[in-house]
């Protein structure tokens, strides 16, 4: 493995296509980016083809369940999920099941979620209790896991009340965040979030909501699922719009950067977290010397009447030109100042992953989570989710806190009116999943191939993932 890069001029032996990079882009900011922004890292990670029996084995299913379900830091929910004392969620991961419950103004404590006497499950789905009560026989335990009462009692003289306590699950906090861990020696969660809050500020995101929460079960592997949307490789073909001839429309959603544009994160000294970033406001390759920085405009901005449509001045840049509207527009939409906000979070996209199932994005631009969980202990399903973070509104208006809603298999993403912009792209992604599976399951090639610099966030997060397997 070579070292990590972190100058702008490229990456050793890659070469990241026609035109400008991500940083000489946001360098030229008028509002600058902040610092952790404005670095790369890139670590090569060789070249070999990673096995396919990876996303369709149930033996990789099961060793999957053992070694990282069952070791890892997840994300279960956010702490406005749970706004009460006794308000709970249940956060289920293939057979493991566990109650994240509110048991103070300022504490959370999670359990197994199973009744000591028969295994009973205590509770389904999320909800505001008083305390945890067996629907089958009545055994009941105290927000706080302690036991408060027998059935029969009499019948239980050789129970051990004071240790008939729920099994606590490790359980931590961060950026609004509510992280459990089944692992009881595993390390602190600051320690495996590694170089992430030094990167974002966990205080920003205690100041979001979750605005929106979609879930929908895919037939595929979560991995298949999780790869789709930590890489822009697939983004000229599968989102942009094109001609009978399969030629890309410079008139459309191809006067945006979503190809080369793209910078990928590794770092050496990182296992869990890795990052993407997409800037806004610049044309593809693939179109940009047929747009001028108006058409960029336009484009960006196609769903207003063009006299809405602010206009690009000489000398000017589409991307300053749009980042000033979208400080006024988002700060209206959102009920917040962004009028200092950096270019760079009005206009771009940025994306870290946490492993082994979690994404989240930073900007106000495009505040979504991703969250990926394998279904009905499958290897050839998965749940996908999708949150929405709002910053928290300080104009005094109202807002909702959403619980989530999941879609059927054959609904829209366009459907759901708290995607937004997002929902028709999300819908052109979905094909591609089964389609996956399918053909992996089909071919005769023993391995997949990947892109040395623009699938690395994979190949980084599939070593992280093999290290786990083999008991790192």
């Amino acid at each position: 493995m070579k070292d990590s890069a972190s100058v702008d001029s490229g990456y050793p032996n890659i070469n990241l296509g026609p035109g400008e990079s991500v940083q000489s882009i946001i360098a030229r900011d008028t509002h600058p980016a902040a610092a952790p922004y404005r670095t790369t890292s890139w670590v090569d990670m060789g070249n070999e083809d990673l096995s396919i029996d990876r996303y369709t084995s149930r033996e990789w299913h099961r060793r999957e369940k053992e070694t990282v379900w069952n070791r890892t830091w997840q994300v279960a929910c956010r702490l406005e999920d749970i706004p009460e004392v006794g308000s709970y969620i249940v956060y289920d991961i293939c057979d493991d099941s566990v109650i994240v419950v509110r048991t103070g103004a300022d504490t959370v404590q999670a359990y197994v979620n199973a009744c000591l006497h028969r295994g009973n499950a205590l509770c389904l789905d999320q909800g505001r209790k008083n305390e945890f009560r067996c629907p089958y026989h009545g055994f009941t335990w105290s927000l706080e896991g302690q036991l408060k009462y027998v059935p029969g009692a009499w019948d239980f003289d050789h129970l051990n009340r004071e240790e008939f306590c729920l099994p606590e699950v490790r359980i931590d906090t961060w950026g609004g965040f509510v992280f459990v861990n089944l692992d009881d020696d595993c390390a602190p969660l600051g320690d495996y979030l590694e170089l992430l809050p030094q990167h974002v500020s966990g205080e920003e995101f205690e100041k979001r909501y979750k605005a929106g929460h979609v879930s929908q079960v895919v037939r595929c592997n979560w991995k298949i699922a999780l790869e789709a949307f930590i890489e822009g490789f697939h983004v000229p073909e599968t989102h942009y719009e094109k001609d009978e001839q399969h030629r890309i429309d410079p008139n459309g959603i191809a006067a945006f950067s979503h190809d080369t544009k793209v910078q990928y994160d590794v770092w050496a000294d990182s296992r869990h977290i890795n990052r993407l970033i997409l800037v806004d406001g610049v044309p593809s390759q693939y179109v940009a010397n047929k747009v001028n920085e108006q058409q960029v405009v336009d484009a960006m901005l196609r769903r207003l009447p063009e006299e809405m449509r602010p206009r690009v001045e000489e000398g000017q840049r589409a991307r300053d030109v749009l980042g000033d509207f979208n400080r006024k527009a988002f700060s209206e939409r959102y009920g917040v100042d962004l009028s200092e906000a950096s270019t760079f979070d009005v206009m771009d996209q940025v994306q870290y992953n946490i492993f082994p199932n979690f994404t989240v994005w930073p900007t106000p631009f495009a505040p979504l989570c991703y969250r990926f969980r394998p279904w009905n202990d499958s290897p050839d399903e998965c749940l996908f989710e999708i949150w929405m973070l709002h910053p928290v509104p300080t104009d005094g208006r109202d807002y909702q806190v959403m619980a989530e809603r999941r879609i059927g298999e054959n609904d829209l993403w366009a459907d759901q009116k708290e995607m937004g912009v997002y929902g028709p792209v999300i819908d052109q992604d979905i094909p591609n999943l089964s389609r996956m599976t399918k053909g992996l399951k089909a071919t005769r090639k023993k391995g997949v191939t990947l892109a040395r610099y623009q699938e690395s966030r994979i190949r980084q997060y599939m070593k992280t993932l093999e290290e786990y397997l083999n008991g790192a």
